[in-house]
């Protein structure tokens, strides 16, 4: 499979032909490349940070050697969450920094995940002008005398957790008090370390469950209700009040009610924004992605506030926050982005959010669940020809449906009163996305296929 490249980052897979995969010589072309654009002839430091998968060491060792060569100094966070080198990067006052994490995917991927120095993902210009310094391999190395040197090996865990900890809306003496007996599956990556000590500093009870950062994945590592039947059944067998289930760089949580059934990765954010929400005056702005539910928008209105969509991608949802001061942010698979610790998803700081609000309401997981709105997705696609005209087509779709609300600054979203439909062109394959949403999944289902059926007419 070739090269993923976008704004965040280079993505592929391990080992095989070198015009397949993420290589070594790629790992330094465009480790180079992004040397030489954020140092600009300075002499500058970069934090690098990696989760635990396989490759994880082969690409650090790689990374941190090319930035030396760069003449760049180098804090080596080692295994590290996505959120702590995010951290890290504000924290030490460097130029940028990398993760080495294919988040969600498997085992057999890696990425390099680039960051400028507020710890944030690269703009698309500054992206766009690596790319262009990758491709025509417009770069140089540092003299001897010059080089780079690895100028702290940190753990920056525990300065994660006394800074989550800290934050006025996290109450550590409710969730002391609660006594919350809580599984947690980290699909043998970082968040094994991280999630656990969070959780013993709040007091609670921890069932550990593949929470040894060795990289072998004990299942498909994507946070899905069909990957998680372990964490549930483990949660009803150990009477837990609670299943926290992170991603293998512990940027998106998943949560198991004590029921054993999904609290919904959707509604993470949703449960977190409603409590924010409810400790800011007037309520507060919010943001999510167009693919994101509803939900987050009708729990905005009823707390005061007035909610904003952004285009699918995290770079696109913190400069939304940023543009409208939002309060509480994030995307629908589980990602929470709260400003008032950095711009970055952090599954940390939403669990401790989430407990917070959950010893506060007195109520189980469940019955939390219930209090909001039940909303359903549905997720299709439509194949696409090399002669299809994606953005033709979109235009022709917004005429169609021209006395509906309209959004199109990602795709086209229409919005019904009873529901949602997103068309958004894929980024890796030549297919149209059809999310859609309903009051339950055969709505949204049925939603989907009757803009489908449209756009066969339209074609």
């Amino acid at each position: 499979m070739a090269l993923i490249k976008s704004i965040s980052g280079i993505r592929g897979t391990i080992g095989g032909a070198p015009s397949d995969n993420l290589t070594p010589v790629d790992v330094v072309k465009f480790i180079s490349a992004y040397a030489r654009q954020i140092a600009d002839g300075k002499r500058v430091t970069v934090v690098v940070g990696r989760d635990a998968r396989l490759s994880g060491e082969m690409v650090e060792r790689l990374v941190i050697g090319t930035l030396m060569g760069c003449g760049v100094d180098v804090v080596d966070a080692g295994l590290c969450t996505t959120p702590g080198v995010e951290m890290a990067v504000v924290h030490y006052g460097a130029a940028g920094g990398i993760i080495l994490t294919a988040s969600h995917n498997p085992r057999q991927w890696n990425a390099l995940k680039l960051l400028d120095s507020r710890g944030e993902f690269l703009s698309a210009a500054a992206g766009a002008e690596i790319l262009h310094i990758a491709e025509a391999e417009n770069f140089t190395y540092a003299d001897v005398d010059a080089l780079g040197h690895v100028v702290e090996r940190v753990d920056f865990t525990e300065q994660h957790i006394r800074d989550v900890l800290a934050l006025p809306l996290v109450d550590v003496d409710a969730v002391r008090a609660r006594k919350f007996r809580i599984v947690v599956d980290a699909v043998n990556s970082v968040g094994g370390t991280a999630i656990p000590a969070l959780l013993q500093q709040l007091g609670c009870d921890v069932v550990c469950l593949n929470c040894e950062p060795t990289g072998e994945f004990a299942h498909n590592p994507e946070p899905l209700p069909e990957n998680l039947t372990e964490i549930a059944s483990t949660v009803v067998r150990e009477k837990a009040d609670l299943g926290i289930v992170v991603d293998p760089d512990v940027d998106r949580l998943a949560l198991v009610c004590e029921t054993g059934e999904m609290f919904g990765e959707e509604y993470t954010l949703v449960s977190v924004a409603d409590y924010v929400l409810s400790k800011t005056p007037g309520g507060g702005n919010t943001v999510s992605n167009l693919s994101s539910t509803r939900a987050l928008a009708d729990v905005t209105k009823k707390r005061g506030g007035q909610y904003f969509a952004a285009a699918v991608g995290e770079v696109n949802v913190v400069a939304k926050m940023k543009e409208v001061g939002a309060v509480i942010g994030g995307e629908g698979n589980g990602g929470i982005i709260y400003p008032a610790l950095h711009y970055g998803r952090d599954a940390l700081v939403g669990v401790a959010l989430f407990l917070t609000h959950l010893a506060h309401s007195g109520l189980t997981a469940s019955q939390l669940r219930a209090t909001y709105p039940d909303y359903q997705m549905a997720k299709n696609r439509i194949d696409l020809t090399p002669e299809t005209d994606v953005d033709a087509l979109l235009e022709s779709v917004k005429a169609a449906y021209a006395g509906e609300k309209i959004t199109d600054i990602d795709g086209v979203k229409i919005d019904f009163p009873d529901g949602w439909v997103h068309l958004r062109r894929s980024n890796t394959e030549p297919i149209l996305r059809v999310y859609s949403e309903g009051a339950d999944r055969n709505a949204a289902d049925t939603l989907a296929q009757r803009i489908m059926v449209k756009i066969k007419e339209i074609a």
